[in-house]
């Protein structure tokens, strides 16, 4: 949990750096009928960002549901569970180690 906190502090100074040595870099944005003059960079690449963030939802909702139905049909099938066969005797099923490790 910690680290998380950690991740958000880095990410934070790395925005915050970022912002200040740009303040006065300014761009201007060409829209096809209008162009905004004078925007600062760091905007620019702030909704740009927030702008990729928007197109990648669609994927991220689209793989949640490939991994439930996914999960759904390897429930769903005889002789299976959550994708292992029930079949298999206890000894053969992986949990029994068979090295030795140099121990005799």
């Amino acid at each position: 949990m910690p680290w998380r906190l950690i991740v958000f502090i880095v990410l934070f100074v790395a925005f915050f750096l970022f912002i200040t040595f740009n303040l006065d870099n300014r761009c201007d944005i060409n829209f096809v009928f209008k162009v905004i003059s004078d925007v600062p960079v760091f905007i620019t690449a702030f909704f740009s960002f927030i702008a990729g963030m928007l197109c990648a939802l669609p994927f991220m909702f689209s793989i949640k549901s490939r991994k439930k139905e996914k999960a759904a049909q390897d429930a769903g099938s005889p002789g299976k569970m959550a994708g292992k066969d029930t079949s298999e005797k206890p000894e053969d099923s992986g949990l029994a180690d068979k090295n030795h490790y140099g121990i005799d």
